[in-house]
């Protein structure tokens, strides 16, 4: 039976709480935020056109750069990591007796707020009394770095701090996907004499490729969007080794109060995650393999 007028103007009526949601408060921002990048406004007086010149100051601007190479460098870190340890857990959680409790351990830090998380890290990691270096001075006799005041070694703390609170949600996916593949295929498998390895290589992997594929797009969008760590931990220290792209962002809106510039180094980090979620999209059909 076709559907009425009146069918289509409930149905209308049912989305239009939803609809007017995504239109205030997300679309409408963006379409703003979009805007702006082609201005020089400081929020309050009055705005001035000028086109692609926020665009220009940020191709010359050394402070953006860096802060781009240290997201690229805190990706390559905080991506494989991250999703290496949710994975491994996930496998081995996946036929423990008692898993729902170790679910729920697993899953409490991110739950956490990211303050509190830092704050604990900063105790834990404290050069001075930390309980890190406390333990290297009393069963080694070494005295530890100073961890997040060492450029060298912040920004891969800030990866496993990143991961640490991280691995409850992505191993819940990772467990989601394990708990879909059959038994059936472990079952023949094992008929032919194949090993755990095995099992896992050419069964377990392969059909997870979706939820991993899923967890990857998900972590590069996160990894480039890192600020409450970064901000808490070190406020983009020592010597700018993890100042990122959101921390330029706010900076630039928030302590210097050139919005022109903000937006448009959002702009910027908005079209390079769509290039990489597109890049992912299209040679996804080499290495996902969708149904069991």
């Amino acid at each position: 039976m076709k559907p009425s007028k009146s069918d289509h103007l409930w149905g209308y009526l049912f989305i239009a709480p939803q609809l007017v949601g995504l239109i205030v408060f997300a679309l409408l921002p963006v379409a703003f935020g979009f805007a702006i990048g082609f201005l020089k406004w400081d929020g309050f007086g009055s705005a001035e056109f000028v086109g692609f010149d926020n665009f220009a100051f940020l191709y010359q601007d050394e402070l953006f750069r860096t802060a781009l190479v240290n997201t690229a460098y805190y990706t390559l870190i905080a991506l494989p990591f991250g999703l290496a340890l949710a994975l491994s857990v996930a496998l081995a959680l996946n036929k423990v007796a008692g898993r729902m409790i170790y679910r729920v351990i697993y899953y409490m830090p991110g739950i956490t707020s990211t303050v509190v998380v830092a704050i604990v890290w900063l105790w834990v990691l404290n050069p001075d009394f930390g309980l890190i270096n406390a333990y290297l001075k009393d069963w080694f006799g070494i005295d530890g770095p100073r961890w997040f005041q060492d450029p060298i070694l912040a920004m891969p703390l800030i990866a496993v701090v990143v991961a640490w609170q991280s691995l409850g949600g992505t191993m819940l996916l990772y467990l989601a996907g394990l708990q879909g593949i059959s038994a059936t295929y472990y079952e023949a498998a094992e008929l032919d004499g194949a090993t755990k390895w095995g099992k896992l290589r050419h069964i377990t992997l392969p059909l997870l490729t979706p939820t991993i594929f899923f967890t990857v797009i998900l972590g590069i969008i996160g990894s480039f969007q890192v600020f409450d760590q970064t901000y808490i931990l070190t406020n983009g220290g020592p010597y700018r080794a993890t100042y990122t792209v959101l921390m330029y962002i706010y900076n630039a809106a928030f302590v210097d109060v050139i919005w022109g510039k903000s937006s448009a180094a959002a702009i910027v980090l908005f079209f390079i995650l769509l290039v990489f979620t597109l890049i992912q999209l299209k040679y996804s059909k080499r290495w996902v393999h969708y149904g069991n």
